[in-house]
């Protein structure tokens, strides 16, 4: 960290002071970890009977809606604020904030055991470790994390008052980079609901708008996939992927990561800058987003264009975005879910009246505007903080 804005950050934080010089200690030796239980999975439930569940996908969230009705041990009782890491895929870490639930198998629970250590400051210190494990993995499918990694860990461990110190710092700064983000939440929920206010909900249409097929508004094709697509990477023709829309800017595209050759393009589909593109399949279905630049669209994404003039393009994406799970139950069973052209074509969509809909694009602008200012700060708040957690573990504060 350099310059005014660091040296500032560090000064708001209190963490310009004498470097230390850290021991470190095998972490086995100073922690208690739990790993959770084989629950039956016939006893699981969305119901809410029994006890919420903590699966690996509710570590990084750090709450639960599958819940678990049959005996269990109390061991695997955990509460809030508990420390949880997740054993496979991701190693996520996270403190609990689910209430009383049970501990899964694959998630362990991690807990100081000796007064050596501050619970907060090995919160802190974690996450960043079991990314080197789980960049250094070797794996087929899914990455697996055992207890014997974790008591392996290394962790530098000065006086428990220096580590409170420490731990108190970056409390502070979580909080403002924890504040950033609950901005931009507030702001992409206040558009959500402006959207529902000036139309209703555009599957049941209660203000009971006219509707018409998508066929009939606009031209809808299918993108093209050049086979093996690595024969053809490296030319100077944008080549748009799912990734080049789901950071940042929630309505265009304005860069792509790769790029194809022309003899590519022949066997993909071209699409100019002003498209409007739909994710068709997988796990991304119903994301929609405006090119601003010219390039090949795969065959994972639909394109509409030509729209008519009782349509306003904004407005349109915003509600395609909007219906995501509904467009998951109306997709045919498979290995993943697909909506093709045809389904698409026939489906129906509100209209409400155009002056309405162009309001609504100058709204949705404005607030995206906002939003994409968050992102910006956001990750600026977020690289001085891992900056920070970095010169903490180096006893740099």
């Amino acid at each position: 960290m350099s310059g005014k804005r660091g040296l500032s950050y560090e000064l708001e934080f209190g963490c310009v002071g004498e470097i230390v010089k850290m021991k470190y200690y095998s972490l086995g030796n100073h922690v208690e970890i739990l790993s959770g239980f084989a629950f039956k999975s016939e006893a699981f439930n969305t119901d809410y009977k029994g006890l919420p569940l903590i699966r690996i996908r509710n570590v990084k969230s750090a709450s639960s809606n599958t819940y678990y009705e049959g005996n269990y041990d109390s061991r695997f009782v955990m509460q809030d604020g508990d420390i949880l890491i997740g054993m496979d895929g991701e190693f996520n870490c996270a403190r609990w904030k689910g209430g009383k639930s049970l501990l899964n198998q694959r998630v362990c629970r991690i807990s100081a055991k000796s007064e050596f250590v501050d619970e907060q400051y090995l919160f802190y210190f974690l996450p960043s470790e079991l990314r080197k494990i789980e960049d250094s993995s070797n794996f087929v499918t899914v990455k697996h994390l055992s207890v014997k990694q974790i008591n392996e860990i290394q962790i530098p461990l000065p006086p428990i008052a220096e580590q409170k110190r420490i731990a108190a710092i970056l409390d502070k700064a979580d909080r403002v980079r924890r504040k950033r983000k609950e901005a931009i939440r507030l702001t992409e929920e206040l558009l959500r609901s402006a959207f529902l206010e000036m139309f209703g909900d555009p599957v049941t249409n209660p203000k009971g708008w006219e509707k018409k097929a998508l066929g009939n508004l606009c031209t809808i094709v299918r993108g093209g996939s050049p086979r093996p697509i690595n024969d053809y990477l490296g030319g100077t023709i944008p080549w748009i992927k799912i990734g080049d829309a789901t950071k940042g800017d929630e309505i265009y595209i304005h860069k792509t990561s790769e790029a194809i050759k022309a003899e590519g393009m022949k066997k993909s589909r071209y699409m100019e800058p002003g498209s409007l593109i739909f994710a068709n399949c997988g796990v991304s279905l119903g994301f929609a987003r405006i090119l601003k630049i010219g390039g090949c669209i795969h065959d994972g994404w639909l394109a509409l264009s030509d729209l008519d003039s009782s349509l306003n393009q904004i407005f349109l994406l915003k509600l395609l975005n909007s219906i995501t799970e509904h467009f998951r139950a109306i997709a045919p069973d498979g290995t993943q879910p697909n909506l093709n052209t045809g389904i698409m074509k026939n489906f129906e969509i509100p209209i409400p009246p155009i002056d309405l809909q162009d309001k609504f694009a100058a709204i949705t602008h404005h607030l995206t505007d906002s939003i994409q200012q968050g992102f910006d700060i956001s990750e600026q708040t977020d690289n001085l903080f891992n900056s920070l957690l970095q010169r903490a573990f180096r006893g740099e504060l």
